[in-house]
């Protein structure tokens, strides 16, 4: 399988193991412990490699590079006192108020970005604070090892997909509908898309692209409006004379994983708002690619939507990726838990709501 080291790393990088990406052997921040940071610092002492965003969250960063297209990660140098204990406080952003005394922090250029960037792109792809402690690789050292180029071309290999399997599932919501399971090249989780009704392909399909809320969709978090969303649109779907499709897209948290979302929930419960909590935890405020959901729809032999959102985002990210897009609004009202949620994808992110 193309990029299966690189697959193969994120999932020891996942499991608390060192391993090499490019010239660096690295190792997860949020999994460290003495005895694997101490085997990795076996010849040198480990700096940590962070996020621009978070490093401008540190005020260790350029605010406007952090806010690049693409900005480079940023290499702190650990003196001495910076031990397991006071690193990890600066990789986990949830350990702010808790250590509000950081620093002074030196960094310098990192000598290979690619490889800084490649060891940053496994850390999220294994759903991991992305933050690692970093050596140059030796020959010694036993780890699974992948290129940078392998490594950064995993969000590529996310985005090719293949139909698994297909069946009928009637929905309380929407009886008429087969599920269409998609796996992805990367090894990672499956999408699905939910075809309700007989929607022709000669004209353009309502679709709506939701991703995965275990929070909101399944324990009825009031936080979100995810929930309600996704109820809205089956019924939406169901209720039109040509049926539609909902993709459902295990992209957890605007693509940073269960785990980091519920991190960011706790920067919420301290007052950062959703767009600072997910740049504090060192991720864009969205992390999603929309070319996994335009791969899944091509394969149904869709080519044009109107799409139920009210995030424009969605519509450039299909129209990138050559399917002609509308829009169909989509809000449902606001309750006092996600009145600021809401106001702040209004307001920061241009939700049209």
């Amino acid at each position: 399988m193309p990029g299966y080291a690189a697959v193969a790393a994120s999932d020891a990088l996942r499991r608390g193991q060192v391993v090499g990406v490019g010239s660096l052997a690295i190792l997860s921040a949020e999994l460290a412990d003495d005895t694997s940071l101490a085997g990795l610092e076996a010849d040198t002492r480990a700096s940590l490699i962070i996020t621009a965003q978070r490093a401008a969250a540190l005020k260790l960063a350029n605010q406007i590079a952090a806010a690049a297209a693409d900005p480079e990660p940023v290499w702190v140098e650990r003196p001495a006192w910076l031990d397991l204990a006071a690193s990890r406080a600066v990789a986990d952003p949830v350990l702010d108020l808790a250590t509000p005394m950081k620093g002074p922090f030196r960094t310098r250029p990192i000598a290979d970005p690619a490889s800084a960037r490649a060891a940053i792109a496994l850390a999220k792809h294994a759903g991991l604070i992305p933050s690692v402690y970093a050596v140059p690789l030796s020959a010694t050292q036993p780890v699974i090892t992948a290129s940078a180029a392998e490594a950064l071309a995993l969000p590529a290999a996310a985005a090719r997909l293949h139909i698994s399997s297909r069946a009928r599932l009637p929905l309380a919501l929407a009886p008429d509908t087969e599920v269409v399971a998609f796996r992805a090249a990367d090894g990672g989780p499956e999408h699905l898309a939910l075809v309700i009704g007989d929607p022709p392909r000669d004209h353009p399909v309502l679709a709506r692209l939701h991703s995965a809320c275990l929070t909101g969709d399944i324990l009825g978090s009031l936080k979100c409006d995810c929930g309600p969303q996704l109820h809205a649109a089956l019924k939406a779907l169901s209720a039109n004379a040509l049926g539609g499709i909902l993709l459902y897209l295990q992209q957890e948290g605007r693509g940073i994983g269960l785990l980091n979302k519920l991190r960011a929930y706790a920067l919420q419960d301290q007052g950062f708002d959703t767009v600072d909590a997910n740049t504090r935890l060192g991720f864009a405020p969205d992390e999603r690619d929309f070319s996994l959901a335009a791969t899944m729809l091509k394969a149904l032999g869709v080519s044009a939507v109107e799409l139920l959102t009210n995030n424009p985002d969605k519509v450039v990210g299909l129209q990138a990726h050559g399917l002609a897009t509308s829009r169909r609004p989509h809000s449902l009202p606001a309750n006092p838990h996600n009145a600021h949620y809401l106001a702040t994808k209004r307001d920061r992110q241009g939700h049209q709501l």
